[in-house]
């Protein structure tokens, strides 16, 4: 018998989000600098005669570990994939707030993929991998390498970044929800005008020029989450106003809010001030990852 094959699912920040308009297909062309942090839920792996999930962790209850939930998608798409007649007892620790805008499903299962690819011995050819990944959702190709990366299109083109500047990050979430359809909604995105040029990042050695860059492009989707849930532009005042902080925002579509700081201790001295300001908040401090842990 394998031995439980264990993986890391990262919260997915995007630092900054361009909606750059509406497509034929009624979908979305996006333009996002996403890093992962060093805070996540984990996904553990056994062999079993069938599919079947626990969820545990604080955000457990949450989420139901039917049919229909990510995990197990994901599970049963890979297994007919790559024709698996073995089974797998898969156990989320929820560590993760939901539907809050850090792609913690994606990053699910992203893990999931990850982990009963060892799990089974299974090497999907080709692009087969990424595209059974899109099929469940724009983020989870993505969290398949946790690693910093520019998305667009609809999340299905993606750059790896060589190695950003060592920073840290504090995400705090009100414990409010936002519907990531409803923010959508709410921007109104014109028509794409036309076919979007590829980007050139720069060179980022320093965090002084990550956070120049940053401040030009903006997260198109937090005004109208503020207008949803005006606690959203509290949250961000709030950051911004903590020791050290270099820049704050929301990150994907909400309620989560994220600062960047040069520092370890300011970021864990922001962290605890929030908890103890907000005891009923989620608030972590976190350092951003290089690769997939």
């Amino acid at each position: 018998m394998s031995a439980p094959k264990r993986e890391l699912a990262f919260a997915k920040i995007n630092l900054s989000l361009r909606v750059l308009g509406r497509r034929n297909d009624l979908y979305h062309e996006l333009q996002s600098l996403v890093v992962f942090a060093g805070i996540s839920d984990r996904i553990e792996a056994r062999t079993a005669t069938d599919l079947a999930l626990d969820i545990e962790g604080p955000f457990a209850a949450a989420l139901s570990s039917g049919r229909d939930n990510l995990v197990m998608r994901a599970a049963r798409d890979l297994s007919d994939l790559c024709g698996v007649n073995a089974g797998a007892h898969i156990t989320l620790e929820k560590n993760l707030p939901v539907a809050s805008g850090i792609g913690g499903g994606s990053a699910d299962a992203a893990a999931t993929l990850r982990a009963l690819l060892r799990l089974w011995k299974v090497a999907p050819e080709g692009t087969a991998l990424t595209r059974l990944a899109a099929s469940l959702g724009a983020d989870v190709p993505v969290c398949l390498d946790p690693s910093p990366a520019l998305m667009s299109g609809v999340g299905e083109k993606i750059v790896r970044l060589p190695r950003l500047p060592e920073f840290w990050l504090l995400l705090v979430n009100p414990g409010a929800a936002l519907s990531t359809a409803d923010v959508f909604r709410a921007l109104a995105a014109p028509p794409l005008a036309s076919a979007p040029e590829d980007v050139s990042l720069p060179d980022f050695v320093m965090l002084d020029g990550l956070v120049s860059w940053l401040e030009n492009e903006p997260n198109d989707l937090e005004r109208p989450a503020r207008a949803l849930l005006p606690v959203v532009g509290n949250v961000i005042g709030q950051i911004a106003a903590t020791p050290g902080c270099r820049l704050a925002r929301m990150s994907g579509s909400g309620a989560t809010c994220f600062g960047i700081y040069a520092k370890e201790a300011e970021a864990l001295a922001a962290a605890s001030a929030f908890a103890t300001a907000h005891p009923g908040w989620w608030a972590v401090a976190a350092p951003v990852v290089s690769g997939s842990g």
